[in-house]
């Protein structure tokens, strides 16, 4: 973008807005020469039209404009001028005042972190597991997860067609914590390669297709899967062997139902045939560690059961001491 602009567009910039002011006050400076005449009686004429007239009898009147409404025009271009002599706008002029708007986005920050850093640095100091434990570290984890993730994995977090679901135990990368806060941290890039010309004809990519929907007993055609085990070979050395994958690669495991583009003969096709690229960006540079680290344990708590068992436990408890206080007011009737 920086080779469409040069030192040249501050001058052309400059010059065009004094230009715009100066054409302005000349434009309101010959309007006030405008007098409305009268006759030698000391009245005033009928007022010029323009020429411009609607239903036949709606004339638009040459009349010049009052006197308080021209000052007020003046008083913007004053304004202006004030404006720009305090605020940038004129140019490279920074204004007396210094204020950009990096300047406000850096000071706001600045206040942020004064204001929530503490928080933030009080669970950057815990573990991710007891960090998911905590309900109000939670509370936060859901806001961040709403405001930067929920784009592409849905405010539920199950994903949708080419975004994983990430309240179910199923993982490219791991499921640990510290490789959900890597991932968070550093981003992913998955590429499958288009794989249909290595496999051979379209009947061989069909053949393969059968064979790994057959890996997870999903609907295929038994006698096209046995044709095409021997072509999974070509496949094996990033999905293995037996199709479960590898997590070093970011390879999904094929043995069980979940489909990250859709399960079913056509959509497996398609994949061999055209391939996936897959990128999830990375948050570094985006979040604070401590928002990365609150983010991961918010992540791992969705697909675990310690936080939800603990929550689990105190509402059955509510729900126990409810019936015990209702028992024992029917008692007493």
């Amino acid at each position: 973008m920086a080779d469409f602009f040069n030192e040249w567009w501050s001058t052309g910039i400059a010059i065009a807005t004094a230009l715009s002011m100066l054409a302005c006050v000349l434009l309101l400076w010959s309007q006030s020469k405008v007098k409305v005449k009268v006759g030698s009686d000391g009245k005033p004429l009928p007022a010029e039209t323009t020429g411009h007239v609607w239903d036949n009898d709606l004339m638009e009147q040459n009349n010049p404009l009052p006197k308080w409404w021209m000052w007020l025009f003046y008083l913007t271009v004053v304004y202006s001028v004030g404006y720009l002599v305090v605020y940038p706008g004129f140019g490279k002029w920074q204004g007396t005042f210094g204020w950009s708007q990096k300047g406000e986005y850096e000071k706001e920050m600045k206040d942020g972190e004064a204001q929530y850093g503490p928080i933030f640095n009080k669970y950057l100091a815990m573990d991710i597991k007891a960090v998911a434990k905590d309900p109000q570290a939670r509370d936060i984890g859901q806001r961040l997860f709403l405001n930067t993730c929920a784009q592409c994995h849905g405010s539920d977090a199950q994903g949708g067609k080419g975004y994983p679901n990430l309240a179910d135990n199923d993982w490219l990368y791991g499921g640990d914590p510290q490789t959900i806060l890597t991932t968070i941290r550093e981003g992913r890039h998955g590429q499958m390669p288009p794989m249909g010309a290595a496999l051979g004809t379209d009947d061989d990519v069909r053949n393969v297709a059968n064979y790994v929907l057959s890996l997870s007993s999903s609907a295929h055609d038994p006698i096209k899967a046995a044709l095409g085990k021997s072509k999974f070979a070509a496949c094996a050395a990033c999905h293995g062997g037996d199709g479960k994958g590898n997590q070093a690669l970011g390879a999904p495991n094929l043995t069980d139902k979940v489909w990250l583009y859709g399960g079913g003969i056509d959509n497996v096709m398609e994949t061999i045939n055209k391939g996936r690229n897959n990128q999830m960006p990375a948050h570094k540079n985006i979040l604070t560690e401590g928002k990365v680290h609150l983010l991961a344990a918010y992540v791992w708590g969705l697909s675990n059961n310690s936080a939800s068992a603990q929550i689990s436990d105190a509402d059955a408890g509510a729900v126990k001491q409810i019936a015990a206080t209702a028992s024992e007011a029917a008692a007493s009737k």
